[in-house]
């Protein structure tokens, strides 16, 4: 796809070609967000269906979670490999696969086993959704772009609670996972004739790296399981610190491996040693465990501090996910002009002064107040999300994109698995069977604040403005201007 220039001076313009294609991606991309959260909300309700405990209807969250971390890290290689189209449609076919047969799931046992087909479409289409648009915007509108794109990211999880809680208030269960079906045939559709053919393959395939497989995608799973269960049982569990050493024992071990191959990893580690995309990527990790920790805690606040039903605290949501959507593309078409060095901490700032609204927040604070401060907490995450993302590929070559954006999700997940972990703790502190108090609401409320800080340090560390590439080098990183 190629740049467009308006009259020949001034930044790229967003081409129709352009807008089309993100329109697709991000149709497909908002399903799996959607649904991750939609079913959450509705955990309770299909243990109760199926006669199920707990600890085993959690698995639906949890399977779930670890089919898409064996996936992530095999898209960015499926992509060089078999083309980004052939992957993207496998993806949405799979996870519609997925969604219909959850709706017809007989016992808890079969949902389980189609949610982690569900997970394995979901891991496919979010990184190849980002490889896609990286690749057709060029380095002059990825801020832009990104701006677009990173909306279902952040605001696909604000506004799940908010669907799931009103199909479970007047629909059956089934209904949580019927939803996707009519937007994943679209997507598909609309896939097949918008999307441009995969160029032809070189006469020498890229081969895959089945070592690193066996290293990468076990032990992020290990580790996103180790998190998951870390918030219910804490971190001093065995089953967690088993889960925590394997995972970063085959982590240590495909790092030693990537650096000593001499064919092409499954992800390339020697990318980290750019200032800015090691920046770029810390700072998705720590966004990951700052938004995924409120995304957590609001609801379970107004729930239990404030007295609302499931469907009034999702709908009390709205503001989060109404100020990430103001502040993605006005962050996006900012970046392009003054650079993520100057809005990302502007926007760590935001993230932090609301989340610290809530840290002296008790069941008489105003409403009006909580409702401003998540406002500018989501107009922060805008600030923070669409230039970080931007970064990342304005800061590795055209051929490593697939890399590096395997690189961003699996580093996100852990962020949010981890900020999840850590305020589910922090609920905890009157006791595992104690309901959780206004001061223990608080206390976990800190935790956002701090990432945010970090954000703010890990800010300056990104790239400064971008300089204008030449048309012939579009493709070509552009340098980080401290």
């Amino acid at each position: 796809m190629s740049v467009t220039k308006a009259e020949g001076t001034g930044p790229a313009r967003l081409d129709a070609a352009l807008l089309t294609v993100v329109g697709v991606m991000v149709l497909g991309g908002m399903m799996s967000y959607l649904d991750a959260t939609i079913v959450n909300v509705g955990i309770s309700t299909l243990g109760g269906e199926f006669h199920a405990t707990l600890s085993t209807i959690e698995w639906v969250t949890t399977g779930y979670l670890l089919a898409v971390a064996l996936a992530i890290p095999v898209a960015g290689w499926a992509t060089v490999r078999f083309g980004a189209k052939k992957m993207w449609l496998l993806g949405l076919t799979l996870f519609l696969a997925g969604s219909a047969l959850c709706a017809v799931a007989w016992n808890a046992e079969s949902l389980i086993a189609f949610r982690v087909l569900q997970g394995l479409g979901g891991g496919m289409v979010d990184p190849i959704m980002m490889t896609v648009v990286a690749t057709a915007a060029g380095p002059e509108r990825m801020g832009r772009v990104m701006g677009l794109i990173s909306v279902p990211i952040t605001l696909g999880p604000v506004v799940g609670p908010i669907v799931g809680g009103l199909l479970l208030e007047n629909l059956s269960w089934e209904w949580m996972f019927l939803v996707n079906i009519p937007f994943a045939l679209a997507a598909i559709v609309l896939a097949i004739r918008v999307l441009p053919a995969d160029p032809p393959r070189g006469s020498e395939p890229v081969p895959l790296d089945a070592l690193g497989v066996a290293l990468l995608s076990p032990g992020f799973a290990a580790l996103v399981y180790a998190l998951s269960q870390a918030g219910a049982h804490g971190f001093g569990s065995a089953t967690v610190i088993i889960g925590l050493v394997l995972g970063l024992a085959l982590f240590v071990g495909y790092t030693v491996h990537a650096l000593r191959t001499s064919k092409t990893p499954l992800l390339d580690v020697r990318l980290f040693s750019s200032k800015g995309f090691s920046a770029s990527v810390a700072t998705m990790f720590l966004l990951g465990g700052g938004l995924f920790s409120l995304l957590f805690l609001l609801p379970l606040y107004y729930q239990q501090v404030r007295g609302h039903s499931v469907l009034e605290s999702g709908l009390l949501l709205a503001p989060l996910g109404l100020g990430t959507l103001i502040g993605m593309p006005v962050a996006g078409n900012l970046a392009d002009k003054i650079g993520a060095k100057r809005l990302v901490p502007v926007g760590a700032l935001l993230i932090g002064a609301g989340a610290l609204v809530f840290t002296q927040s008790d069941a008489d604070s105003s409403q009006v107040a909580l409702t401003v401060a998540q406002l500018a907490a989501g107009f922060g995450m805008g600030l923070v999300g669409a230039p970080t993302m931007g970064s990342v590929y304005r800061t590795v070559p055209g051929e490593a994109v697939a890399g590096a954006t395997g690189a961003v999700f699996i580093l996100n997940q852990i962020g949010a698995s981890l900020g999840i972990a850590v305020v589910a703790l922090l609920l905890q502190g009157g006791g595992a069977h104690t309901a959780p108090t206004a001061d223990s609401f608080a206390n976990a409320f800190w935790w956002p604040v701090a990432a945010a800080v970090v954000v703010l340090v890990a800010g300056l560390l990104l790239p400064g403005k971008p300089q204008p590439a030449p048309e012939a080098a579009a493709a070509e990183p552009v340098a980080d201007h401290a």
